[in-house]
Formats: structure tokens, sequence, C-alpha cells
């Protein structure tokens, strides 16, 4: 007797897919996603967690889906608002 099992936790490009993204382009806005509170890769794999992705995801619509309150995205525009000011005083 056989069994298939999905695996929960599944390399970067399959993560990628999961957010719609092709691999190169969820590396480029992955640090952007963990500064919101995306689920940070396990340390000794390097996979990520599905459910904890589909987790954050329904937290950036806690209107839909019942806020956790253990797990909230944070607002884009706020992170953007404090890496354009981190960019400021760095050329400065």
């Amino acid at each position: 007797m056989n069994f298939h099992t999905k695996p929960r936790d599944v390399p970067p490009k399959e993560a990628a897919r999961r957010l719609g993204k092709e691999l190169v382009e969820f590396n480029e806005i992955l640090p952007n996603l963990i500064a919101r509170g995306f689920p940070k890769p396990d340390p000794d794999t390097g996979y990520f967690d599905l459910v904890a992705i589909d987790k954050w995801c329904d937290a950036r619509h806690a209107h839909l889906f019942g806020g956790n309150p253990g797990m909230t995205a944070l607002d884009a525009s706020t992170v953007a608002a404090a890496r354009i000011e981190t960019m400021r005083r760095n050329a400065a």
C-alpha cells in the first residue's frame, strides 16, 4: 500500500509559487516580506512552512478571515516609509 503525502515545508521555489512569483522575484522581495512578518525559512533546512505562509496571507485580511492576534502582517506603507527614511539618512 502506498501513501502519498504532501510536504508541509517546501524549498524557496515552491514558497515563491505559493505567492505566484518566480524564484528570482521572490528572492528580491523576501527581505520586505520578512519585514512585514512573512515566516522565515527553517534555519536547518532552508525550507518554508506552507501553513505558516497561508496563515500570514490570511492575517493580511483579518476582516475576512478573523485575525489571529499572535500573527499580524505589517502595513506595507509603514515598512516602505521606514526603509525610505533609512535610505535618506544613509545617503546624507
